[in-house]
């Protein structure tokens, strides 16, 4: 539990700031990555496996949806995507706009927005049961703000050097306690009073601790090192505090150790109450403080060596400042375990309000060049950086739903999820080369990978979320790669503090032309209309979540193979979403029939009424049919499924 030294944090944090306070000019600047990051890209790597996978590191960061933070980014499902649910970009008459055009005021600064409301009854009023249509009115109009390339530069650096997922959702479309179990122990069960978690009641004092088995606690069981990084201040966010199996420890350290608090949460709290900061905001630590932390820590080695151990892997917290040294110096002397979770400081949490992109971003450099600084370690490193909840920020793509009834995914008559997109960048040898991935995910989809690079598997997932959502192996390439050169990128601009709330203006974000590479998707996608039957086929290897609108309500249908669907006898027009950007905006006479445009992914062709127009109707794989109906249109776009990297839509709105 000894405590490595601060400098080596302190000098990497205070450079990189340095560099977005605008210390230094563009030239001295040419790359927000780390150097070392950059000689560990050009260097490439062996042909391999996923046996060579044999740390993972998982940094979840708070409150940011994708389309708040990737909407403008090139080659990703953003605010150009052309398979987009009709009118979802216009939100009760308000449309995306970027943060800056509202900033430009006085010593506002688009870095420290204001946080939204982000609980479940709002959640669940902007998803509005799959019509993703209610954000203003639960969220308010600056649900709409986001950034683009010059707001967060480090963050777009990132996505277009490795791999960033624009189909990851959150696990539930609610705050941070719900998303965090998932990604903790495959779900979010119930309270001890019956009720089902979907709140953050875990934080109270009283609260005795969830009793469902944690994935670490899977890890312990079968002999996998594991551990939990993080400082005095966690911001609540290291969710095993709040599992029964460790809560009790937390409570009997504090109790032996003759300290208030009640429990960990509340010991800490008060103890950073008690401390100084610094003008530039940096928490000093008093050596009073120091003492009372270290006799909890002795308090806990006395608990015996199994609730010892669980302390010391998931309860405790280093000195303030500490955080990316101490990361450091197991990486540097061989110590890091197969799984690792990243819990950052309020500071440098990226939570709207209490942190800043920026500040996030001087986190990631740090962790980043802890791992790149020793080839060894990163060689056989995935970093996953993703976010726990979208904050009140809006996203404009329809998130899959569970069949009505469906077991362990609902919750008094709402869907427990997925909720929203966020943002997903995998950061490692074989995820290089700025890719996009399609796939469907969300945070268990961590725990499905960590059950593919450690065997152990994790029993609270659900037979549905299984069935739909991937385990991110797809987004890595294990041949040969001989490195890539990384572009310049700008310097970041200034970060101010004043918290505020944007509001509407400019015009509608332009999302940045070009395309990356697109991976493959395990989905074979089709909708048409005969004689008033919607068919709805999916002919891949995973099950796909097909929405469907249609006389002003909406379905959601978990499809492999084909679903025929009889529609209303006056139903004249239809819109179906589904995964990796398909939409069907079916106009037809009522009782009729769409056109009937044929995908053959296996042979790369499209028909039309049975005509080949492949030719005419396709574009780097992906394919766009229009047909003129009398009183509309009928709209035909998805992507064509060989099995093989593309390039992503060249196809815009």
């Amino acid at each position: 539990m000894a405590v490595p030294p601060r400098s080596v944090s302190e000098h990497s944090r205070r450079h990189f700031l340095g560099l977005t306070a605008g210390a230094v000019g563009a030239t001295a600047a040419s790359t927000l990555l780390p150097a070392s990051l950059l000689s560990a890209v050009a260097r490439g790597r062996p042909a391999g496996s996923l046996r060579d996978v044999e740390h993972v590191v998982v940094l979840m960061q708070e409150n940011r949806s994708f389309d708040h933070y990737f909407g403008t980014l090139r080659g990703v499902r953003g605010f150009a995507d052309n398979s987009a649910k009709p009118g979802v970009f216009r939100q009760s008459g308000v449309h995306p706009f970027l943060a800056r055009d509202a900033a430009n005021r006085g010593s506002l600064s688009v870095e420290y927005l204001a946080s939204l409301k982000h609980e479940w009854a709002d959640g669940q009023q902007a998803l509005r049961h799959g019509h993703c249509d209610g954000w203003v009115p639960a969220k308010g109009k600056a649900t709409m703000a986001c950034y683009d390339r010059r707001d967060i530069p480090f963050h777009h650096a990132l996505a277009e050097t490795f791999t960033v997922c624009d189909g990851y959702f959150s696990s539930s479309p609610t705050g941070t306690g719900t998303n965090r179990n998932y990604l903790f122990s495959g779900t979010s069960g119930d309270e001890p009073w019956g009720a089902r978690s979907v709140g953050n009641e875990m934080y109270a004092p009283v609260h005795p601790g969830f009793g469902w088995e944690t994935y670490a606690e899977s890890l312990e069981r079968a002999g996998v090192d594991w551990r939990v990084y993080q400082e005095w201040d966690n911001f609540t966010d290291n969710n095993l505090d709040f599992f029964a199996s460790f809560r009790g420890i937390g409570r009997d350290a504090v109790l032996r150790a003759g300290q208030v608090g009640v429990d960990l949460t509340g010991f800490y709290t008060l103890l950073l109450e008690t401390g100084g900061r610094t003008a530039n905001g940096e928490f000093t630590a008093s050596d009073d403080q120091r003492a009372r932390v270290d006799a909890v820590h002795r308090a806990a080695r006395g608990l015996g060596r199994r609730a010892a151990d669980r302390y010391d892997r998931a309860l405790y917290r280093s000195e303030p400042g500490t955080l990316v040294s101490r990361f450091r110096a197991d990486v540097e002397r061989g110590r890091l375990p197969a799984v690792s979770w990243i819990v950052a400081p309020e500071a440098d949490c990226e939570h709207p309000r209490s942190s800043s992109p920026a500040r996030s971003a001087a986190l990631i450099h740090g962790l980043l060049d802890a791992l790149a600084s020793s080839p060894e370690v990163w060689a056989k490193t995935a970093v996953l950086i993703t976010y726990d909840e979208f904050d009140g920020y809006y996203d404009h793509v329809v998130p899959p739903l569970p069949p009505t009834g469906e077991p362990d995914e609902w919750w008094r008559g709402d869907p427990m999820g997925l909720g929203f997109r966020v943002p997903m960048t995998i950061v490692s040898p074989w995820t290089v080369g700025g890719r996009v991935s399609s796939e469907t995910f969300d945070h268990t989809s961590v725990i499905r990978l960590l059950e593919k690079t450690t065997g152990v598997r994790c029993p609270n997932i659900s037979r549905w979320r299984r069935r739909i959502c991937g385990d991110l192996v797809s987004t890595f390439d294990f041949t040969r790669s001989d490195g890539i050169r990384v572009p310049e990128h700008p310097a970041v601009p200034p970060a101010g503090r004043t918290r505020w709330e944007a509001a509407p203006g400019g015009g509608f974000p332009v999302q940045e032309t070009g395309s990356a590479v697109a991976l493959p998707t395990p989905y074979r996608l089709s909708a048409t209309i005969a004689d008033g039957v919607l068919n709805l086929t999916n002919d891949g290897t995973r099950a796909a979540v097909f929405a469907v609108f249609a006389d002003g309500s909406v379905s959601h249908h978990t499809v492999t193979g084909t679903r025929r669907i009889r529609l209303h006898r006056t139903t004249t027009r239809v819109i179906v979403t589904g995964p990796d950007r398909f939409l069907r905006d079916l106009t037809i006479t009522a009782g009729g029939s769409s056109a009937h445009v044929g995908i053959d992914h296996a042979a790369g062709r499209v028909t039309l009424d049975g005509r080949d127009v492949t030719e005419s109707h396709v574009h780097d794989g992906w394919y766009e049919v229009t047909v003129p109906h009398p009183t509309g249109r009928q709209y035909f776009t998805g992507r064509i499924e060989t099995g093989r990297p593309t390039r992503t839509s060249p196809l815009r709105r």
